[in-house]
């Protein structure tokens, strides 16, 4: 599998991406994610996208979603999104911005099984 190479123009916008989280983003992070035994990164450009979370020993990526991402448009942006991080072997999971608030420890028990190459249900 080709590794990714990635889009130049958009570093400027991933680093405003990593300033101005969303609340949910921002939980994860400091929640959980930043510090994970494992080097997690955030808003990582991956050919020509930004993705949420990166976890490149991994090839796992974390995506949080909000309600744009739950409209016709949105789920087919992010079905060909993922389409294309899976031809370079990468793995995408995603979970709901509601998920994140009420079902915290949940959300971070799946990352862990996946990060660790356990399944999960």
């Amino acid at each position: 599998m080709p590794n990714p190479t990635y889009n130049k123009t958009l570093v400027s916008n991933a680093r405003n991406l990593r300033k101005n989280m969303t609340k949910q983003e921002s939980h994860l992070w400091y929640d959980f994610l930043r510090s994970y035994p494992v080097k997690i990164y955030r808003q990582r450009i991956i050919d020509n996208y930004i993705v949420d979370f990166y976890c490149a020993s991994r090839k796992l990526v974390i995506e949080l979603d909000g309600a744009q991402h739950y409209t016709i448009a949105g789920d087919e942006y992010d079905c060909i999104r993922t389409e294309i991080l899976e031809q370079f072997g990468i793995e995408v999971i995603r979970f709901s911005n509601l998920e994140i608030n009420n079902n915290f420890e949940s959300v971070c028990t799946v990352i862990e099984k996946k990060i660790k190459g356990e399944t999960t249900k």
